[in-house]
C-alpha cells in the first residue's frame, strides 16, 4: 500500500463519503486512510468475558453485559428528568440501566427489541442491578457474530458518529472492507532487524487483528507490536534531536577554578550532598565538551538544585562567560536574586536583577552592563529574553520550574549569546517513564538527597471532628514562635460546593487566634498586595498566612513550620506535595496536616494515603502518574508530544525501553535514515512524527 494512498483523505474510502469523513475527522481527528488503520477499537466484546444479567454483583470494576431492551421510559423528576432502560438478559435476570445527562439523545438510541451490550460499574438500588450512563454498543443484526465466538472490536462513537450511522457495526464493515480489498498491500514499515530482535509481529497482521483478532493471544502480540511502533517513532524524534545537539556547539569552559572552588569550599556553610557533587560534576563535564548543554537538573523542593547552578554560573564566570537566571515570576527572581547577592557578595560580585517596572534609569544602566560585559550574572522573568536586552557573552542559561515557561520563551532564550549551555531545573519530579517520554532528547540529572541537617516533614491526616486538636497544636507552634500556612482549594464560597473559602476561612482563624496576625494571599488580589503580603511573612510580621494555592511555588520562609491544608482531597498529587515543600525549611521539625471530609473518591484515598506514606518525591510522581495516568501528568498537554493512541507509558515501561533502545541504536547507524532498508520506515517518520520536532522537548 503506497504512502499515497495511505495519505488519501478517507472520504473516498468505500462505505465512508463526505458526510461522514466530516464528522469523523471532527469526532476522532480521522483524515486519511492511515488514520482509519489506526482508529483503534476501545474495546472488545469477547464471549468469555460478558458477564450474564442473572449472575450480577456489585463490583468496583466494570463489566459487559448483553441483552434485548424490554423497555425504555423518560421518568419526571424533583430537578430533572431521567431516562432509565431496562435489559433482559439472554439465559434470564434483567437490569436498569440509567441516564441523568444527555436524555432526548440516549432515548433515540434505543428501541424495544434491540439487542445491546452495555459496559459499566454495577450497582444495587433496592431491587434492582443497575449501571448509571453506561457505555453501550447497539449488536442487532450480529447474534451470528457473537454466537461463533468472535471477538468483536467496539469503536468510540458519540452523538455526531450515531447521526451519520457511524456505529460499530458501519465501522467494522468499513474496516473488513479496507482490508479485504487493500490489507495484504500494506508495507512493513519496520526493518526486519528490529521485528527480529524484539520479537515483534509483523506490521500488517497487527493492523488486521487489532480490528479482527482471531484469538486473545493475537490480540496481545497486536497490541504489542502496535504500542512499540507508535513509541519508537517517539523516541526516533527524540534520537535525532540528541544528536542535532551533539553536533551544535557550545561554549567550551575551562576547569573550574578560583570563583568555583572558593563558592564551594569557602561560602557555602555546608558541605554538598553526594547527589549535588555527582550533578555539579554532570554539568561541569557538559561544559566542558565544547557541545551545547541540555540539561534538566531535578530534585525536589529544598534539595539544594539552586547551589548547583549557582556553582554551575561561577564555573562559567572562571571561563569568561556571563550567566543568565530565569524564574517564572518577579517575586521568586527577587528571592533567587537576594539568594545570590548572599552567595556571591563575598566573592566580590554582585547580580543584576531585570524585572517589569523598574525605574528607567536603573533598567538602562544593568542593560549597558550587560551589553558591555560588567554584569556577570543576571536575574530576572522573561523580561530578560526581550530584544532590548543584549548580553556580551552569555555562556549558561538555567532556567529555573522550566515547565512554567512556554517552549517559546525558552527558546528565545536559546538564542541569546552564542548556543549557551542550558539548564532546566524542575521542583517536580518526573517518573522515569515520562523522562524518557518528554525529556528524551535531555541529560537528566537528579538530587535525591536533602541536605544535611534537614528534618523530613511529618504528614498528618486529620478529618474535621479533630479541629480542635489540631487548632491546639497550631496554637503550641504559633505561642513557639513559629509560623503557618493555611491553604484553601477557593477563594469565594461556592453555593454548590461546602468548602470554607479562604477570605472566610481568614476571618474564622483571627477569631480563633486573635493574639497573633493573620494574612491573606489569593490570585484574585493585585499582584503587588499579595507579593507585599507575602513578603510580610517572611519578615515575621504575619503569623498565619491563609492563601489558595497561589503559595505552591514561593517565597523561602524558613520559620514556616506548619502546612495547613483545607479540604486536602480537592488537591491534586503533585500540588500537595508542592505545599508540603513550603515547610520544612530549616533544621526546626515541620509539620504538614491534611484536612480532609469524609466523602472522598478512591483516588482522593489514594493521594492522601501516598502523602502520608512518603515524603519522597519520586516516589510521589510515580504514585501520581499511576493514579491521572499520562495524559493529564503535568506538562504532557503542553509539550507537543504526539498523541499515543494505543500505547500507555505508565504501564508499557518494559515496551518504551525496548522501543527507545531501537530508536537509539537506529540512529547510531543510520543517523539520516538513508539506508535502502530503511526507506519505507522513513516514509512514515517524516509523514507523521518529523513536524514534532520543532519546539518538542527542544528546550524542556
Amino acid at each position: 500500500m503506497s504512502e499515497e494512498f495511505l495519505n488519501q483523505d478517507v472520504r473516498y474510502v468505500k462505505g465512508v463519503g463526505e458526510k461522514r469523513a466530516d464528522v469523523w475527522a471532527d469526532a476522532h481527528g480521522v483524515r486519511t486512510v492511515r488514520d482509519l488503520l489506526h482508529f483503534y477499537p476501545r474495546r472488545y466484546l469477547d464471549r468469555t468475558t460478558v458477564t450474564p444479567v442473572g449472575r450480577l454483583q456489585e463490583s468496583p470494576d466494570p463489566v459487559t453485559v448483553v441483552g434485548t431492551v424490554q423497555s425504555t421510559s423518560v421518568v419526571p423528576g424533583k430537578n430533572q428528568k431521567r431516562f432509565e432502560l431496562i435489559l433482559q438478559g439472554e439465559q434470564g435476570g434483567r437490569m436498569k440501566c440509567t441516564w441523568f445527562q444527555g436524555v432526548w439523545w440516549v432515548r433515540k438510541a434505543f428501541e424495544e427489541g434491540d439487542q445491546v451490550a452495555f459496559h459499566g460499574k454495577v450497582e444495587k438500588y433496592g431491587r434492582w442491578f443497575s449501571m448509571t450512563h453506561p457505555d453501550f454498543d447497539t449488536l442487532n443484526d450480529e447474534g451470528a457474530l457473537l454466537d461463533t465466538g468472535r471477538i468483536v472490536p467496539l469503536y468510540p462513537g458519540g452523538e455526531a458518529m450515531s447521526n451519520v450511522g457511524l456505529t460499530s457495526r458501519s465501522v467494522r464493515r468499513i474496516l473488513y472492507t479496507l482490508f479485504k480489498e487493500h490489507g495484504l498491500k500494506l508495507k512493513e514499515t519496520l526493518p526486519d532487524w528490529m521485528v527480529e530482535t524484539y520479537d515483534l509481529m509483523e506490521g500488517r497482521v497487527a493492523l488486521r487483528a487489532i480490528h479482527f483478532p482471531k484469538s486473545q493471544a493475537e490480540l496481545a502480540d497486536a497490541k504489542r507490536r502496535l504500542k512499540f511502533e507508535e513509541l519508537f517513532y517517539i523516541q526516533l524524534l527524540l534520537a535525532q534531536m540528541r544528536q542535532e545537539q551533539e553536533e551544535v556547539a557550545g561554549p567550551a569552559f575551562e576547569d573550574p577554578d578560583e570563583h568555583t572552588r572558593t563558592f564551594v569550599r569557602e561560602v557555602l556553610p555546608f558541605e554538598l550532598t553526594g547527589a549535588q557533587k555527582r550533578s555539579l560534576r554532570q554539568v561541569i563535564e557538559d561544559t566542558q565538551s565544547g557541545v551545547q548543554m541540555n540539561r534538566l537538573l531535578q530534585g525536589d523542593v529544598g534539595s539544594g538544585k539552586t547551589v548547583v547552578a549557582v556553582a554551575a554560573m561561577m564555573h562559567a564566570y572562571d571561563s569568561g562567560y556571563q550567566s543568565a537566571f530565569m524564574a517564572p515570576t518577579e517575586l521568586l527572581a527577587e528571592q533567587h536574586y537576594q539568594n545570590l547577592t548572599e552567595y556571591l557578595r563575598p566573592m566580590g560580585l554582585m547580580p543584576h536583577l531585570l524585572v517589569g517596572g523598574q525605574p528607567k534609569s536603573e533598567r538602562e544602566a544593568i542593560l549597558k552592563d550587560l551589553k558591555e560585559g560588567r554584569a556577570p550574572v543576571a536575574v530576572g522573568t522573561h523580561a530578560l529574553i526581550q530584544d532590548e536586552v543584549e548580553f556580551n557573552n552569555l555562556g549558561l542559561a538555567v532556567v529555573d520550574e522550566q515547565h512554567r515557561f512556554g517552549v517559546a520563551q525558552r527558546a528565545e532564550m536559546f538564542e541569546k549569546g552564542t548556543q549557551p549551555h542550558m539548564l532546566l531545573m524542575t521542583a517536580t519530579p518526573i517518573p522515569r517513564s515520562l523522562a524518557m517520554t518528554l525529556y528524551g532528547d535531555l541529560d537528566v540529572s537528579k538530587i535525591d538527597e536533602m541536605p544535611p541537617g534537614r528534618k523530613p516533614v511529618e504528614t498528618r491526616l486529620r478529618a474535621e471532628k479533630r479541629r480542635g486538636e489540631v487548632y491546639a497544636f497550631l496554637r503550641d507552634r504559633l505561642e513557639q514562635g513559629e509560623q503557618a500556612y493555611v491553604v484553601y482549594p477557593l477563594v469565594e464560597e461556592s453555593e454548590k460546593m461546602d468548602l470554607k473559602d479562604a477570605e472566610s476561612g481568614a476571618e474564622d482563624l483571627q477569631e480563633q487566634f486573635p493574639d497573633f496576625t493573620v494574612g491573606l494571599a489569593h490570585g484574585q488580589l493585585p499582584s503587588d498586595q499579595t507579593e507585599q503580603t507575602m513578603q510580610r511573612f517572611k519578615a515575621g510580621e504575619i503569623d498565619i498566612l491563609v492563601a489558595t494555592t497561589v503559595i505552591e511555588v514561593g517565597v523561602d520562609v524558613p520559620n514556616a513550620t506548619v502546612m495547613m491544608i483545607e479540604h486536602a482531597e480537592r488537591f491534586g498529587l503533585s500540588q500537595l506535595h508542592q505545599l508540603r515543600g513550603r515547610v520544612g525549611r530549616s533544621d526546626q521539625q515541620s509539620y504538614c496536616i491534611l484536612m480532609a471530609g469524609y466523602k472522598r473518591s478512591q483516588e482522593a484515598k489514594q493521594r492522601l494515603q501516598a502523602m502520608v506514606r512518603t515524603n519522597d518525591g519520586f516516589e510521589i510522581s510515580e504514585t501520581d502518574l499511576q493514579i491521572r495516568g499520562a495524559g493529564d501528568f503535568f506538562g504532557t498537554r503542553q509539550s507537543g508530544m504526539p498523541d499515543l493512541k494505543i500505547a500507555d507509558i505508565t504501564e508499557d515501561t518494559e515496551i518504551l525501553e525496548d522501543a527507545r533502545d531501537a530508536a537509539f541504536t537506529l540512529v547510531e547507524q543510520d543517523p539520516h535514515l538513508r539506508a535502502d532498508e530503511h526507506e519505507h520506515l522513513r516514509h512514515r517518520y517524516e509523514d507523521s512524527y518529523a513536524e514534532h520536532g520543532l519546539g518538542f522537548a527542544r528546550v524542556g
